[in-house]
């Protein structure tokens, strides 16, 4: 016999896999068709929910979502066009409704935005760099400069001739 522990276990266990189940939509429809019915599926995945705004349509449990769902549901029955559904929504919800907004006026920086940001960071990063690079070549020559100076110093200082440039010798 299995111990108190390990029927409690068994138990909670059980009842942690079924409770996602309980909270998942659950729609009954009846479609003319399987195509249809793949139509309705892919459009309220598509379309999100107003009230919720990260969920789409499939995956809501908001009154309005469920409204939503009807009303996709009623315009396929009326033998609608994805897009003749999706213009419809749009026309009461606004480019909201869309996980995929057009490309519109209104819409563009949201399609180029992200690339011109990634543009900038970039051409940031390279002249960043160029400047580091510059930087440790100006170092690096005036380093060398100054090696030479005191080389040429020490040269001039150890010549006999070269170190007093302005005396000229004396023959009286």
């Amino acid at each position: 016999m299995l111990s108190k522990l390990k029927l409690n276990a068994i138990v909670l266990l059980t009842l942690i896999s079924i409770s996602g189940a309980a909270f998942s939509v659950v729609e009954l429809a009846e479609f003319k068709s399987a195509e249809e019915e793949a139509r309705y599926k892919s459009l309220i995945a598509e379309l999100r929910c107003p009230k919720c705004q990260n969920q789409n349509l499939l995956d809501s449990d908001a009154p309005i979502a469920a409204d939503l769902r009807r009303k996709t549901r009623t315009l396929i029955d009326e033998g609608k066009s994805n897009q003749e559904v999706k213009a419809f929504m749009l026309d009461r919800y606004g480019d909201f409704v869309l996980y995929k907004p057009r490309f519109t006026a209104a819409t563009a920086f949201l399609w180029i935005g992200p690339f011109v940001l990634l543009a900038l960071v970039v051409f940031s990063l390279l002249r960043r760099i160029r400047k580091k690079q510059d930087a440790e070549l100006l170092k690096s020559s005036q380093a060398d400069d100054e090696a030479v100076r005191i080389k040429v110093r020490n040269l001039m200082s150890s010549s006999p001739s070269l170190g007093k440039p302005n005396e000229t010798p004396n023959n009286d």
